[in-house]
């Protein structure tokens, strides 16, 4: 078994610009990667078929797994014969904003290039994710970036500031598709995406906290107030910046000593059963 590791995604920004005449919306978004990864075992089989393993019950074992249609896509366009095993072993939690699934086809994509010898750049193997899902393309690269587009034009960043970050998700699923229809693009308070970029490159921790923004919380908070009261907890317990990822429903804070990290997760665990604390990544070279 080959595995490769599949890290999660954060927002530090989500802008909306727009709806594209293809339905899709044109975002502007600094994401990043932090240290809850999945990990993906990949082992060839001589049947030809694509086959999933996973324990997790929310995870689909067939074509609708991003994972499989990475597979099923490389397979194709390749004309391999052989089939693939993929183990997928969760440790992200599934529908949470945090980019799982997409980060698994990622993974499979590399995995695959690799097992099935095929030589594909890693700027090859994001332009095929770009038809798997909107953040394949920055799962494939990993570290820090700025994505517009629909989220598949993918412009590198350094890493952030060292932090560390508390990731917290409350048991209710958010559909992306939802949200997005619901966003009024007329009345949004647009974060800066420029003066965050500004933050990241000069390390400048307290500049990249005031930076943080999500146009899609005007939806998520007020459809779901446990995700309102999650952010006012962390915020109560000493974040120094909080943030939901994505569609949500995850809420993030930021938080720059150590010693207070273990304070805010252990507040946070009487409110909410899936909490993290991680170190945020932010470098491309750290998906070995």
């Amino acid at each position: 078994m080959y595995y490769v590791k599949a890290p999660a995604k954060i927002n530090l920004t989500l802008d909306v610009l727009n709806k594209r005449s293809d339905g899709y919306h044109e975002v502007e978004m600094i994401m990043t990667t932090v240290d809850l990864a999945d990990r993906i075992g990949l082992e060839l089989r001589e049947d030809g078929k694509i086959h999933i393993l996973s324990v997790d019950r929310f995870v689909p074992n067939d074509y609708r797994n991003l994972a499989y249609q990475a597979a099923k896509l490389l397979k194709e366009m390749y004309s391999i014969q052989s089939g693939v095993t993929i183990k997928i072993e969760k440790n992200i939690p599934v529908a949470a904003g945090l980019a799982g699934g997409s980060s698994d086809a990622a993974a499979t994509l590399r995995g695959l290039n690799t097992l099935w010898g095929l030589g594909l750049s890693l700027d090859e193997l994001a332009q095929i994710g770009t038809k798997i899902g909107s953040d394949v393309a920055f799962c494939v690269y990993g570290g820090t970036a700025l994505a517009t587009g629909r989220g598949e034009k993918i412009q590198e960043l350094p890493s952030p500031a060292n932090c560390w970050i508390i990731l917290a998700k409350p048991t209710l699923g958010v559909s992306t598709a939802d949200v997005y229809g619901k966003l009024n693009l007329n009345r949004m308070k647009h974060p800066d995406t420029k003066k965050m970029i500004e933050a990241i490159e000069t390390k400048d921790f307290e500049k990249m906290c005031a930076s943080v923004g999500n146009v899609l919380e005007s939806v998520t908070l007020k459809l779901y107030p446990e995700v309102a009261g999650l952010k006012e907890q962390m915020q109560k317990f000493g974040a120094d910046a909080v943030l939901m990822s994505g569609s949500g429903p995850t809420v993030f804070g930021i938080v720059q000593q150590e010693s207070r990290v273990q304070r805010i997760y252990n507040g946070l665990r009487g409110f909410c059963d899936e909490v993290y604390a991680v170190r945020l990544i932010g470098e491309r070279d750290s998906l070995a």
